[in-house]
């Protein structure tokens, strides 16, 4: 199966450098070797064939508009033995519970800069600071981050390290169920073998969180109603919209199918206006209010803003969430964990060099080859530049950039990113990895066992996103003992 295949000088989940599989990924291994080259292929192609019937798509947007495509899958999954796993559990509990903490504290006493640990301009220049709109303003559990994706990658040693925190509205979560649906379907006999952590009961764990976040002037004795604020069809993240909407049994609506009366925010119905408590919206904060943001937005609700702050209405995640998951700000998170819990990082960040800073400036200009280069603002893999895999006409244009503007980026080592093997094309070769892990805030905070393995399937790319290229895979936690059920 992986004759020809070469582990090379990164970390590979699945294989060691002599050849073997490792210990947790033997039997997966075993059963692979037994499939001849045409079960492998027919299976391959039943499994995207999975994705494109069940309209599993995102869309990716260019200059010549939007193009729809299906997730492309990959069948050799990512196992994480139980021990491991624990060990990211606890650490990303440990970084939302900080990360919290601090969006409570900024918007409200403003202790951290007091103390000196992060800068106040830092703060108060950031974009996605919306202390004039919300400051002061108490939000139910005093939670401002219900659903969290954390973008994990494995360092050449195999260690864990925090590339990304996502807390505004991050998307994917509909993938890993998808995943592991069509990883049942088309190879039932890997779930014989192997005792997989379940993904049963995660959307009700989902749906608790969600319900838990009652508007302090909900009304008494009543169950409070929740619905999904998609921005509509055209959203790249639609499947999820639609997807979580309906696994969780609430309403799926868009900003005309909401308004307020007197700041409290009603649903239209067939049967009339119905109250709403409780908006998980996968709408950026410009959008949501035309009087209190964007007056251009034709996505959100008018009033919204009102009825958050009076009480009567919970959006989730929290507004002005976007300051504590910004590439700058991401820099000082093990110094919050420090302040807040009094605790070492359980996980820590890749380096980071902030180009404010002349010294560091200089060192990058001069080592552009070697770094990756980050717009703080950018997500999805856009403005960025892999130094290694760069021609010298990119390096002079973020040269010029970064002199221009030096605040609106970060400097990374270039992390020789884990791989595990992919099967595309009727071949195994090594793929570099990450993993996005999902945190729900409640009542108490919950991980899903496993999360969204992103797989960057150009061979020798390091950008994962799907809107570049990447794929997904399956991500298993074998559990130690007991039955298969997954």
């Amino acid at each position: 199966m992986l004759n020809h295949y070469k582990t090379g000088a990164f970390y590979d989940e699945m294989m060691e450098d002599n050849g073997n599989p490792k210990r947790h990924y033997r039997s997966f291994y075993q059963l692979m070797e037994s499939f001849s080259e045409k079960e492998l292929r027919e299976k391959h192609e039943t499994a995207q064939l999975n994705f494109l019937r069940q309209g599993i798509t995102f869309t990716v947007y260019n200059h010549t508009g939007g193009t729809e495509r299906t997730m492309p899958f990959d069948f050799v999954p990512i196992i994480i033995p139980e021990p491991q796993w624990n060990k990211v559990e606890e650490g990303m509990k440990q970084r939302i519970k900080a990360l919290n903490l601090f969006l409570e504290d900024i918007y409200h006493d403003q202790k951290i800069i007091e103390a000196g640990i992060i800068p106040r301009d830092l703060i108060e220049n950031n974009p996605y600071y919306y202390n004039k709109q919300i400051g002061g303003v108490n939000v139910p559990l005093n939670n401002h981050v219900f659903l969290a994706g954390v973008d994990l990658i494995k360092d050449e040693n195999g260690d864990y390290r925090v590339l990304e925190d996502n807390l505004r509205n991050p998307s994917g979560m509909s993938y890993v169920f998808q995943n592991r649906y069509v990883m049942r379907q088309v190879y039932p006999e890997l779930f014989f073998e192997h005792s997989i952590e379940t993904l049963e009961h995660q959307v009700s764990e989902l749906h608790k969180a969600v319900i838990s976040h009652t508007p302090p002037n909900a009304e008494p004795h009543s169950t409070p109603t929740a619905v999904l604020l998609t921005p509509g069809i055209y959203n790249s993240a639609y499947y999820d919209h639609v997807f979580l909407a309906q696994q969780m049994g609430i309403e799926l609506v868009e900003g005309r199918d909401l308004i307020v009366k007197d700041d409290v925010v009603y649903m239209k119905t067939i049967r009339g206006l119905k109250r709403v408590d409780i908006i998980y919206r996968r709408i950026d904060d410009d959008f949501l209010d035309p009087e209190a943001f964007r007056p251009d937005s034709a996505l959100g609700v008018s009033g919204l803003l009102r009825a958050y702050k009076k009480g009567n209405v919970s959006i989730l995640n929290g507004i002005g969430n976007g300051v504590a998951d910004d590439k700058a700000i991401y820099v000082y998170v093990p110094d919050m964990i420090r302040f807040y819990l009094d605790e070492e990082p359980i996980i820590p960040n890749v380096e980071t060099y902030f180009l404010s800073d002349p010294e560091k400036l200089e060192y990058v200009l001069e080592n552009i080859d070697q770094l990756v280069i980050k717009n703080v603002g950018a997500s999805g893999g856009y403005d960025m530049l892999i130094g290694p895999q760069s021609e010298e006409e990119e390096q002079n244009e973020f040269r010029r950039k970064i002199i221009e503007s030096p605040h609106q980026y970060i400097a990374q080592p270039t992390i020789k990113l884990s791989r595990a093997p992919a099967y595309q094309e009727g071949r195994f070769y090594p793929c570099h990895v990450d993993l996005r892990v999902f945190v729900m805030t409640g009542n108490y905070t919950h991980v899903i066992p496993g999360g969204l393995s992103r797989v960057a399937l150009k061979e020798g790319s390091l950008v994962v996103n799907s809107s570049q290229g990447g794929g997904g895979k399956d991500t298993w936690i074998l559990s130690e003992g007991g039955e298969t059920h997954a």
